[in-house]
């Protein structure tokens, strides 16, 4: 193969622009289909927008601060949202919840075990 010829020959890889280029110029790149987007979240309301009040805190232990994210699943029935809680020490996801809206109640009871 060509690209494998260059790297034996040279003895060292290229960096990942220069790797890209070659594929490219050899036509070994793959053409993807582009996903359709979807968006989670808007920035540009009118609602009032609450501070980062944890921005400069470090957690020290387990369950002091947690954090949540919203994410799209698409399914072959369509889209579904996934609400996770992480634990901002531990980087483990603590409660999660799946529904077919971004409406609050999915995120709720991805924390409801976790709020007893």
């Amino acid at each position: 193969m060509i690209v494998k010829g260059l790297f034996s020959e040279t003895g060292c890889m290229p960096g990942r622009d220069a790797f890209i280029e070659i594929l490219r110029k050899h036509g070994l790149m793959v053409h993807l289909r582009r996903r359709k987007r979807y968006k989670t979240t808007d920035s540009r309301h009118n609602y009032r927008k609450y501070p980062n009040l944890i921005a400069d805190v470090i957690p020290v232990r387990a369950n002091e601060i947690w954090v949540s994210d919203i994410t799209y699943v698409e399914t072959e029935e369509g889209v579904c949202y996934l609400s996770l809680i992480t634990d901002a020490y531990s980087h483990k996801i603590v409660g999660w919840a799946v529904g077919p809206t971004l409406e609050t109640v999915y995120l709720l009871e991805a924390l409801r075990p976790l709020v007893r």
